[in-house]
C-alpha cells in the first residue's frame, strides 16, 4: 500500500505505553461539566406500509443535499438548521447528531428543530421514523455497503446472526455527558454504568422484531450482548468498582480484537483474533499509527464509551419526544455529588443486571425498585436544570408515569 505524505506524518505507536497515553488524552478530557449532547437514531419506514423495504435510492432522494456521503458520494452533506449532522447506518437507520449545548433546554430546542426538519424531508418522500429500538416489521437487510460495513459483517457472521440484526435492524438513543473534573471522574463513570440496567429496563421498548415477539424487553440490547463480549461488554462492573477508568478503558481497548483494518482497497477484513495489542507487538505487516488506534476505538461498542466525553449507548430509541425523559434523568442525576452518591446507593442491588434488564425489563423486581428510586431522585433534582415551566411539567409528568409503571411491575 502506498502511503500519502499526510499519512507518513501520523505518529506510529511503538509500544503499549504510547497507546495508553494517547487514549488518556483523547478519551477522558476532564474539566468542568458544561456540555450535554444527544444522538438520535431511528429505523425508517414507508409511511403507508412500514414492512416495505426502503432502499438507498429512496433515502438519497428524500434527504437530498443533507444526505451523508456514505449514502451519496456527491452530496454536500449540509447541516440541519441547528447544526445537526445526519448520518445513515448500514440498515438505512437515520441518525441526527445536533451539536451539544451548555443548557439542557437549549439542547432540547435545537434537537427538536433538527428532528422536525428531518421529519419534513421524510414526509415529503412518503417516509416515517420508527418508534422503537428495533425494527418491528422487517428482517435485517443491508442498505449501505462500505468496506467498514463489509468487514464488520464478516467478523460478526463468525459468531452468528446477531451482528446483522444489530447493523441492519436496531436504533438507539445516545446521551453524551462531559467527563467532569478529575476528582469527580470515578464517581461519574461509576454512576453512568451502575444506572444502566435499571434505566435500560425503564426505557426498553424493543420487544418485537421482524413481525414476531422476541420475548425480550430490549431485543436490541440482546443482540448487542451476543455479538462479541470483547467489544460490547461493560468496561465497569461492580466487582471491580474502584478500578481507574483510564486504566480499565486502556486494557479493554488493547485486548479487543480488530474489527477491520483500513486500506486502499475494498477489503478491510481483519485477521481473526488479532487484538490491537498484538498489532503493536508486530502481528501485521506495518505498525499501527495513532489514527489506527482512534479508528479501532470507533469499532468498540460497550454500554458506555469514553470519547473525550461519556457516551451512554444502552438506551432504546424512543418515540416522538420520549428521548427528552432519559436526557433529563441523566442531567439531573449527575447535577451534583449529592445526587450521584444517592443514585449509586439506589442502583447498588441492580448494577450488574444488564442481561436481566434486556431480557425482562421492569418485570425484574430488583430492577424495578432501582428504577423507581432513580426516577424519584431525578424528579427531585429537576429544578437544578432550570427548565421553562411547561417543559418542567412535561418531564415531571413523564417521569411520574414511568415511576407508576415501575411500581406496578413490582410484586
Amino acid at each position: 500500500m502506498v502511503m500519502s505524505p499526510e499519512v507518513d506524518r501520523i505518529p506510529v505507536l511503538r509500544d503499549r505505553a504510547a497507546a495508553a497515553r494517547h487514549l488518556a488524552r483523547i478519551c477522558f478530557k476532564t474539566g468542568p461539566p458544561t456540555l450535554t449532547g444527544v444522538e438520535l437514531e431511528w429505523t425508517v419506514h414507508d409511511a403507508v406500509d412500514p414492512a416495505r423495504p426502503v432502499d438507498a435510492a429512496r433515502l438519497r432522494a428524500a434527504l437530498g443535499p443533507y444526505a451523508p456521503t456514505t449514502l451519496d458520494p456527491t452530496s454536500p452533506a449540509l447541516r440541519l438548521l441547528q447544526g445537526g449532522a445526519m448520518t445513515v447506518e448500514p440498515g438505512g437507520q437515520l441518525e441526527i447528531s445536533t451539536p451539544p449545548r451548555a443548557r439542557v433546554t437549549a439542547l432540547i430546542d435545537a434537537t427538536q428543530s433538527d428532528v422536525a426538519q428531518a421529519t419534513r424531508l421524510l414526509d415529503a418522500a412518503g417516509l416515517a421514523l420508527g418508534r422503537s429500538g428495533i425494527d418491528p416489521y422487517r428482517p435485517p437487510r443491508p442498505v449501505i455497503d462500505t468496506p467498514r460495513y463489509r468487514a464488520m459483517r464478516q467478523v460478526f457472521d463468525r459468531r452468528g446472526p446477531d451482528g446483522r440484526t444489530m447493523m441492519y435492524s436496531t436504533a438507539g438513543l445516545q446521551i453524551c455527558l462531559d467527563v467532569g473534573q478529575p476528582e469527580h471522574l470515578l464517581a461519574r463513570w461509576q454512576l453512568v454504568h451502575a444506572a444502566g440496567p435499571p434505566l435500560l429496563a425503564t426505557f426498553a421498548n424493543a420487544g418485537r422484531h421482524a413481525g414476531r415477539d422476541t420475548g425480550w424487553a430490549s431485543a436490541r440490547m440482546g443482540a448487542w450482548w451476543r455479538i462479541d463480549p470483547a467489544r460490547t461488554a461493560p468496561v465497569w462492573t461492580p466487582a471491580r468498582a474502584d478500578r481507574d477508568p483510564v486504566a480499565a478503558w486502556t486494557a479493554y481497548v488493547l485486548a479487543a480484537p480488530l474489527l477491520c483494518v483500513r486500506g486502499d482497497g475494498p477489503d478491510w477484513t481483519a485477521p481473526p483474533d488479532v487484538t490491537f495489542a498484538d498489532w503493536i507487538d508486530g502481528a501485521l505487516h506495518r505498525p499501527p499509527r495513532v489514527d489506527d488506534l482512534e479508528y479501532h476505538v470507533s469499532t468498540l461498542f460497550p454500554p458506555v464509551r469514553p470519547r473525550g466525553y461519556l457516551e451512554i449507548r444502552y438506551l432504546d430509541a424512543q418515540p416522538g419526544r420520549g428521548w427528552i425523559l432519559p436526557l433529563a434523568v441523566f442531567s439531573a442525576l449527575l447535577s451534583g455529588p449529592d445526587t450521584i452518591d444517592a443514585a449509586m446507593a439506589v442502583t447498588a442491588p441492580a448494577a450488574d443486571g444488564w442481561h436481566r434488564a434486556a431480557r425482562y425489563g421492569l418485570r425484574d423486581a430488583t430492577l424495578a425498585r432501582a428504577a423507581t428510586g432513580l426516577l424519584d431522585l431525578a424528579r427531585s433534582a429537576l429544578p437544578r436544570l432550570e427548565l421553562p415551566p411547561a417543559l418542567h411539567r412535561e418531564i415531571d409528568h413523564g417521569l411520574r408515569r414511568r415511576c407508576a409503571a415501575a411500581e406496578r411491575s413490582q410484586p
